[in-house]
């Protein structure tokens, strides 16, 4: 579905038009790819999915960041498998547009400090600058709390890297405590922890964002909402509050605009999404809005 009337386009001068050209471009906090002659990707499935049940390369992405203003993108796991992480850095290491890559490994493992420190040391490791695990598709919603878990997030902060939480709005309870209990970590909350939107349900989440959003070493990636919304009828008033909580909870110098294309692709267009954005974030001013559309993702994932 379209933003409203009025939101406008993206300009070249960054995913916020105007507002972000104080920084050398605009960033997108969060984009996948795959192939799926070369690794399947379970998740996909169902007739719904269909818009994206294909393979989705870099150059396909390219022409679309480019219309936005976006010169830096942060490339982010699907699947469970370091085999993906090994491929997203080695592409990383080859592309002008890709500035970070967002990881895997087995957090539960052993010797998770040494399998980040191999990453590291493969092609394109440089580029490495975060991890991710899908808690959102686990049972437990205390996994976060595990021992083992803490013992490699533990590993992940002391590689001087980012953790990425993939949570549900149920699952945040179990991140607050995380994050309290690990302050030498810094975390990087996806997709606003995925808020009920589709049936208009702002409580406990909201609550729930405003707690986690009190540790300073938590920043928000404001992307993923167009698929927790209607996909047929969403709109920017639909999100607006949900948008509104998180800057008000984060403030802009906390949070990124990320368009987690091509899974948008099952409610809108890349320019759309960063239309709606654009309009969302209308009432900041300049420097706050530059820090959402590229300033807040170049500091957290040292792109420069």
């Amino acid at each position: 579905m379209a933003p409203d009337a009025g939101a406008g386009s993206a300009t070249s001068g960054g995913v916020g038009g105007p507002g972000g050209a104080a920084h050398p471009g605009g960033v997108d906090a969060h984009h996948h790819v795959w192939d799926l002659s070369v690794r399947p990707e379970p998740w996909i499935a169902g007739p719904q999915m269909a818009p994206i049940d294909k393979t989705f390369h870099l150059s396909d992405l390219e022409p679309h960041a480019k219309a936005a203003g976006v010169t830096r993108t942060v490339l982010v796991q699907t699947v469970p498998d370091v085999d993906e992480t090994r491929d997203f850095l080695a592409l990383a290491e080859g592309s002008d547009l890709v500035g970070a890559v967002t990881g895997w490994v087995d957090l539960t493992a052993d010797a998770v400090a040494d399998d980040l420190a191999e990453l590291a040391a493969a092609p394109g490791g440089r580029f490495l600058r975060a991890v991710r695990h899908g808690v959102q598709g686990e049972e437990d919603p205390a996994w976060l709390c595990r021992p083992d878990v803490r013992r490699g997030l533990a590993a992940v902060a002391g590689a001087g890297l980012r953790y990425e939480l993939l949570t549900l709005p149920e699952q945040l309870p179990a991140a607050v405590e995380t994050v309290e209990a690990l302050p030498e970590a810094a975390f990087v909350l996806d997709h606003c922890s995925k808020p009920e939107i589709a049936r208009g349900e702002r409580e406990p989440w909201a609550g729930l964002i405003r707690r986690l959003a009190a540790y300073p070493n938590v920043t928000c990636k404001l992307s993923g909402l167009v698929t927790e919304a209607d996909w047929a009828s969403w709109d920017v008033a639909t999100l607006r509050p949900y948008v509104d909580v998180v800057l008000e909870a984060f403030g802009p110098g906390r949070v990124m605009f990320g368009s987690d294309w091509p899974v948008c692709l099952l409610a809108s267009s890349y320019a759309d999404w960063v239309a709606a954005a654009r309009d969302l974030t209308a009432h900041l001013d300049p420097s706050e809005r530059a820090d959402v559309f590229g300033g807040t993702a170049r500091r957290v994932y040292a792109l420069d």
